[in-house]
């Protein structure tokens, strides 16, 4: 065994929608996980996150690529 990070979208109910397990917990890892998780199940209404830096870096990246609504 490996420690791998895992990078989880869940629904409204709590059910797991999409996932990526990944070697480092990074921007990298965390801007594929959000376009992977988008690309497959369309943009999400609210994302949470924890207080991860690379995740709300990697979100801002996705964000500044995308028009806002």
């Amino acid at each position: 065994g490996e420690w791998k990070y895992l990078y989880r979208a869940v629904d409204k109910a709590g059910d797991t929608v999409d996932f990526l397990l990944r070697a480092r917990r990074d921007k990298l890892a965390a801007r594929r996980f959000f376009e992977k998780a988008i690309a497959h199940n369309g943009p999400p209404e609210t994302v949470t996150i924890d207080k991860s830096g690379s995740n709300l870096a990697a979100l801002d990246a996705v964000n500044a690529d995308r028009e806002t609504p």
